[in-house]
């Protein structure tokens, strides 16, 4: 039987004509305007003749011309401001331009130039999008939902702005992280922008020099912590249920403290995930599935030393669990591949440690025979020494915390060291990969969390691949919206890092890279997606279809960037 197909699905292909609006309400309206497209025929029957200039322009000239500007523009953020401002204006074409221009500008729309975004958005500030929930509101929250245009929301992304990035609290700033991920949806699973909303919780911020600033949009309080923010919280899931009873709801950005207990109060209540948790871990595996095949080795087989133990680094290891699972390890088994070291050193039994890292502390007894530089504390470099990692995975915002010396004790042990500086913007990476080949005779397999340029060897230029969350949380997000999913698990998270294994260049060369170009995020998405609802099938938690029916409710939902 066929999967019903939501009312959303049927408004969103709404066209300019369709839509009622006229004149300049239809010039103001991003999703309907087509600017200087607009055809004579068109002018004439929707009232815009005479505003907008006589010629009628193909999108390949429009394509051209809104290019020519983005060029003009003589740093990033100026660029990220431009295509904020394209997207306010013309959305079709914005989505049709980064499509075309991909790699070039999912740096700019999203992870490293966001970053930068989020830091000046009280001073690059234009035009509202999505959502701003701020804690005195909080007795009507039901009332804001109301407020926002978007009527069939199938996809909402939610942040309170505490941990963007590796880059801290950013208050009401956070905001471009939402609209950037939404954009993500839209441009690599062709989620239909009319059905997405971005949501900013504003519970103030302990952003000193934010409180200070005279132009500061948010709303000027420390933050509200304990049970005052787990009732608004609980207020807003409430809200949002009754509301948009089948949307499913990313939470985004939240500090360590916070995410993976919202995550777990939360995602059997609702069709809910932690991109920072699961997307993270997804495409981490993936990463190292494809690493495994060029070693020759299976997942069970790594030794894995983490720097850094908060949100995105537990996100890594339950996915690595489920991983190994997958290939017959027992979960216990599996742990006791994953060495967590954070800034006080090693995560073990016998020290404090937050209760989400408590299920990855090691046993201190594992230890009894290493060598240790200081026994009140197992350094980071004691656990390679002594553990011997064939993985090295950062997620620690520590720039450098890879040092050569480090990286070359890994190296004396591992033919192919396998090392992923994840943390995001660049400059909080753990290291550089030129380095990390220049200290290994360019033995090392890596991986980043931001794009790098190729690094230059003897045998020719080599490509460094994007541990990048695109390839996996949209795919998801088409899966579960084409299915129907009530529920998202981490069983689907490993059926996409499989698939996107599958699609990396290293698959098949040895030299290849550990994930696949930009270009081919689509395809991903396409097929991650079908895994994604097969799986959520398989577990009960979507109406069961023919594989070939649930492929087809994937391609309608797919929104083409056409006029």
């Amino acid at each position: 039987m066929n999967a019903p197909k939501s009312a959303a699905s049927d408004a969103t292909r709404v066209t300019a004509g369709q839509s009622g609006l006229e004149g300049h309400q239809l010039l103001e309206h991003p999703l309907m305007n087509e600017g200087s497209a607009f055809t004579e025929a068109d002018r004439r029957r929707l009232g815009l003749l005479g505003l907008l200039p006589y010629h009628s322009s193909t999108v390949e000239e429009q394509l051209t011309r809104v290019y020519e500007n983005y060029k003009r523009k003589e740093n990033d953020l100026e660029r990220y401001i431009f295509l904020n401002g394209l997207q306010d204006r013309n959305e079709t074409l914005f989505y049709r331009l980064l499509q075309k221009h991909i790699t070039e500008m999912m740096p700019i729309i999203y992870t490293p130039t966001v970053g930068d975004g989020c830091r000046r958005y009280s001073h690059v500030f234009r035009r509202p999008r999505g959502l701003y929930i701020s804690y005195p509101y909080r007795e009507e929250i039901a009332a804001l939902l109301d407020n926002t245009p978007a009527r069939d929301v199938e996809v909402i992304v939610v942040t309170d702005g505490e941990r963007i990035l590796g880059l801290g609290d950013l208050g009401v700033g956070g905001m471009g992280i939402p609209v950037g991920k939404l954009a993500l949806y839209t441009l690599c699973a062709g989620i239909h922008p009319a059905t997405t909303l971005p949501i900013l919780l504003d519970v103030g911020t302990d952003n000193q020099e934010l409180l200070d600033d005279p132009l500061y949009l948010g709303w000027r309080h420390p933050r509200v912590r304990g049970e005052d923010y787990d009732e608004f919280i609980e207020a807003f899931v409430q809200a949002v249920m009754h509301k948009f009873p089948n949307v499913l709801l990313q939470w985004e950005d939240f500090a360590k403290h916070n995410a993976p207990r919202i995550l777990e109060r939360y995602r059997d209540r609702l069709c809910t995930f932690n991109d920072d948790i699961q997307g993270t871990g997804a495409v981490t595996v993936a990463g190292l599935m494809a690493a495994s095949k060029i070693t020759k080795t299976n997942l069970t087989d790594q030794r894995i030393v983490i720097l850094g133990a908060g949100a995105s680094a537990i996100g890594i290891c339950d996915q690595i669990v489920a991983g190994m699972q997958s290939e017959g390890m027992s979960p216990d088994q599996a742990k006791k591949s994953l060495w967590l070291v954070d800034s006080k050193g090693l995560v073990h039994d016998r020290r404090p440690a937050e209760p989400f890292k408590e299920k990855y502390a090691q046993p201190i007894a594992r230890t009894a025979n290493w060598q240790i530089d200081d026994v009140s504390r197992i350094g980071f470099a004691d656990v390679v020494r002594n553990v011997k990692p064939t993985t090295l995975i950062g997620t620690s915002a520590q720039p450098g915390a890879f040092s050569e010396d480090i990286v070359r004790e890994m190296a004396r042990h591992v033919d192919r060291p396998i090392i992923f500086p994840l943390s995001n913007p660049t400059s909080k990476s753990e290291a550089i990969p030129a380095d990390l080949f220049s200290w290994t005779n360019a033995r090392a397999l890596v991986a980043t969390g931001s794009p790098y340029p190729p690094v230059r060897s003897d045998r020719g230029p080599i490509q460094i691949g994007q541990c990048n969350n695109s390839f996996i949380f949209p795919g998801v997000g088409l899966g579960v919206i084409a299915s129907g999913a009530r529920r998202v698990t981490d069983a689907m998270f490993v059926a996409a890092a499989r698939v996107l294994s599958a699609f990396a260049p290293a698959s098949h060369d040895p030299e290849g890279q550990l994930y696949p170009p930009l270009e081919s995020v689509r395809d991903i998405s396409r097929s991650v997606a079908l895994a994604v609802g097969v799986e959520a099938q398989k577990a009960g938690l979507a109406p069961a279809t023919e594989t070939e029916v649930l492929a087809q409710n994937i391609s309608r939902k797919m929104w083409q960037t056409d006029y």
